[in-house]
């Protein structure tokens, strides 16, 4: 098969450019600048370093456009110059390569540089493939506009943190240009691994499957651990390889970044490079022309002039694990699968350590008859003791299952995979995903917050993890058999929102749903029709109200629909206990008119009352008991 970078450089060893950015900062270019904006302000500049990298022997240089993509241009006001500022970047590059022939009858060639989007997709993050895609299409455009001689030459996709995003790079880039060459570079961890989790083989077997002509390895910790990386995935391609590493890991001295790999110390990795089987060489954040000429020398120095190509084994693609049918996976998942409706009441973990008030309320439920234990995430951002810990006490000292819900609020990517391989691996099986409160409504206000993914990616993750894979498409040996659920707001102002945000929590893998507090069934009714074709069981919340002003804080603080007709029930009551009472006659009207619309209700036991919620349940359900 013809490699299409083969046609413009042969077999030989090619060299690269280093930084552009490191540069632009060292002349004195804040960071707080957009850099890729220069082209267009201050295109002299950027010509000036092309011009420095050719001197020192750089046979390819690459467009001053790493983050010229709509997503990256947009904090800067310059969403709408995403062709100009690319076109201009060729512009600059073009000239600097004019310049050499004319003046040295040297010959050059420009290499569109893309970097990633700087923001996350599907399935961690809420913009699609698609819109990616349109993204990088769009960028490409500009680095190809003009044709041969004009546009770029060859494009580079580069510092990739995420295969999927890497592959919509590809996707575009044969889209827009099928006639230019493609090089995909990934960025590695200290540990050499792809910042997803995707190990360096199964990054080359999937970049090579996805139609790329060259595949590396640049930015990352530094040269050492980008060798280990290109090591490995020399075994698993047979296209040429690319390496372009960072100059070690930036130190801080007297507040500038420095890099303090010496060009001696790259020229001799550069040697190991060529080695590895690498083809294209170059450098990325913190090298210099002094690093590009070092790097030359070593080149020469091998007579590594010329590569030849060998046959590698190619790694094999990655296989999942299917999960157990729903049914085998939990008594929950039993119970969702035969459609028989399930009891569940709500416990809140302690604001201490002491969950005996908790362990004895469950005890107590289990008793009673209640199928399964709720146990809350820090709600409304309080700090409490960890909803993991308290159920698994639980089902250890009573012996009912329970519900773990999850949020997004306080775990980056990595935490959460670790978290639910724990939660996995001592026994918990079901999972409610949630984006979580924001900190701002809880007692720590000015605690920060993470939310890397929301409940959509949270469940895509889960669903991942249910089959075998990590969030890099990795094998971790097993499936974690969850049972995934996801939450539902019937009575959210934006129902049209909801209803698409629901539809994407089904298609990522949510099997079935538990709703916020309904007290308009009307609202639940309306909401289930709107649902019917991606319809997933549905386990309404029903909360027993405590007095009037906690119907006035349901209704007016957390916005919840809660008809005038209610709220003159509370109103009419006289005493605290009466208030009570209401409430839980309210919650048991409630239920016996939802009942045959869903197939479960989560009854909460507002402030520790466990009485009040079997008392709810037992009116209606049978094999329920009251205290």
């Amino acid at each position: 098969m013809t490699n299409r970078l083969h046609d413009l450089f042969g077999n030989r060893t090619v060299l690269f450019d280093g930084a552009m950015g490191s540069m632009l900062y060292d002349r004195g270019v804040f960071i707080n600048r957009c850099y890729d904006e220069l082209n267009l302000s201050q295109p002299e500049l950027v010509r000036s370093i092309h011009e420095e990298y050719l001197q020192t022997g750089a046979e390819v240089i690459e467009t001053n456009t790493f983050g010229a993509n709509h997503f990256r241009l947009v904090r800067y006001g310059f969403q709408d110059k995403v062709a100009e500022i690319n076109k201009a970047g060729v512009k600059i590059a073009r000239q600097a390569v004019a310049q050499l022939k004319d003046k040295q009858a040297g010959t050059a060639w420009v290499a569109g540089s893309i970097g990633p989007l700087g923001i996350h997709l599907e399935p961690l993050g809420k913009t699609s493939l698609e819109e990616a895609r349109a993204a990088f299409a769009e960028q490409i455009r500009g680095l190809v506009a003009g044709g041969p001689g004009v546009g770029v030459d060859l494009l580079v996709i580069e510092t990739m943190p995420a295969l999927n995003e890497a592959e919509q790079a590809l996707l575009a880039a044969h889209e827009v240009a099928p006639d230019i060459p493609v090089m995909t570079l990934v960025t590695v961890d200290e540990e050499a691994q792809c910042l997803d989790g995707t190990s360096p083989e199964a990054a080359a077997a999937k970049l090579t499957s996805w139609g790329a002509d060259a595949i590396g390895v640049n930015c990352s910790t530094g040269p050492a651990t980008v060798l280990t990386a290109l090591e490995c995935m020399a075994t698993a391609s047979s296209l040429p390889l690319a390496v372009m590493p960072n100059a070690g890991m930036p130190r801080a001295v007297d507040g500038r970044n420095i890099y303090l790999c010496s060009p001696e110390y790259m020229a001799s990795f550069t040697r190991k490079f060529l080695r590895a089987g690498a083809q294209f060489i170059g450098g990325c954040c913190g090298t210099t022309p002094n690093h590009i000429r070092a790097m030359k020398s070593a080149t020469r120095a091998m007579d590594a002039q010329k590569t030849s190509p060998t046959h590698k084994s190619r790694a094999p693609i990655v296989t999942e694990t299917p999960p157990a049918p729903l049914a085998e996976r939990s008594r929950v998942g039993r119970l969702v699968h035969e459609g028989k409706f399930i009891a569940m009441v709500e416990i809140v973990p302690p604001k201490g350590i002491d969950c005996s008030k908790e362990l004895a309320g469950a005890s107590l439920l289990a008793g009673l008859g209640i199928d399964v234990i709720n146990v809350p995430d820090s709600p409304r951002a309080s700090a409490r003791m960890s909803a993991q810990s308290l159920c698994i006490q639980i089902q250890q000292k009573t012996g009912i299952e329970t519900i773990l819900h999850y949020t997004c609020r306080d775990r980056n990517v990595l935490s959460i995979q670790s978290d639910l391989l724990g939660a996995s691996s001592i026994g918990l099986k079901n999972i409610l995903c949630l984006t979580g409160d924001p900190p701002k409504l809880g007692n720590y206000p000015d605690a920060t917050a993470v939310f890397d993914v929301d409940s959509i990616g949270l469940v895509n993750i889960v669903h991942r993890l249910n089959h075998g894979l990590d969030i890099g498409g990795n094998p971790i040996g097993a499936s974690t058999g969850f049972t995934i659920a996801c939450a539902a707001n019937p009575g959210v102002p934006d129902i049209d929102g909801e209803v698409r945000r629901f539809a994407y929590k089904v298609e990522a893998g949510a099997e079935y749903a538990i709703t916020q507090p309904v007290f308009d069934l009307r609202v639940l009714e309306a909401f289930l029709k709107r649902v019917e074709e991606f319809r997933i069981p549905v386990i309404a919340g029903i909360w027993p109200l405590t007095s009037l002003r906690n119907a006035e804080f349901m209704k007016n603080d957390l916005r919840v629909a809660v008809p005038d007709s209610i709220m003159l029930r509370m109103q009419a009551t006289t005493s605290p206990e009466a208030a009570r009472a209401e409430g839980i006659r309210i919650a048991q009207d409630m239920l016996e008119t939802a009942r045959p619309m869903v197939q479960g209700v989560q009854v909460s036991a507002p402030f520790g009352r466990y009485t009040a919620a079997a008392e709810v349940l037992a009116s209606v359900l049978p094999g329920v008991s009251a205290v």
